[in-house]
């Protein structure tokens, strides 16, 4: 089996994880707490105003030699300790975002068509592409954010959300995959 031969499968996996993710973000309850607002958003807002997009932590050590500086590890002890992303000012452009979304989702499926085609025999049956597309939707979509939880303080109910999401994906994907390949 070529991943040629998997088109179908590939691109309507992307239109329907696409519309999957529309409805799960827009219309489903479960990522509203994902996100909290700040004891004092005009003020947080004014500190941040000025920073050139990109990513930034607080307290800022540049290398392992600072750690053992007393100064900066009062810092740490004193708290908080934060990771922020700046992104540019000005209304979020969200058809280029969906553009990217659709994007990513069209590669995850690609790549479950890559090892659909190089693990799955041609004569394989609806449950053998099933699990193998599943599996790897899954990681896709869920695995990364362990370490959004581990290293970045993202909230570990934030990631079980996100992996429930990913088991949506998954089945939706392997549901695709087995029934079209």
């Amino acid at each position: 089996m070529s991943i040629m031969a998997l088109w179908q499968p590939i691109l309507a996996t992307s239109v329907l994880i696409f519309i999957t993710g529309a409805i799960i973000w827009t219309v489903m309850p479960w990522h509203k707490k994902d996100w909290r607002q700040t004891s004092d958003e005009a003020a947080v807002r004014s500190a941040l105003r000025g920073l050139a997009p990109g990513q930034y932590n607080v307290p800022h050590c540049i290398d392992q030699a600072a750690y053992k500086d007393p100064d900066m590890q009062q810092k740490f002890k004193d708290g908080p300790q934060a990771f922020i992303t700046v992104i540019p000012s000005g209304l979020p452009n969200m058809g280029a975002k969906l553009g990217m979304m659709f994007c990513f989702n069209l590669l995850v499926a690609i790549v479950c068509a890559y090892f659909v085609s190089r693990t799955a025999p041609p004569d394989a049956d609806y449950l053998s592409i099933f699990r193998i597309s599943g599996a790897v939707s899954f990681a896709a979509y869920g695995m990364a954010y362990i370490q959004e939880s581990i290293w970045f303080g993202r909230p570990w109910s934030a990631t079980a959300t996100t992996f429930f999401d990913a088991l949506i994906y998954a089945l939706l994907t392997g549901g695709v995959f087995g029934w079209l390949a």
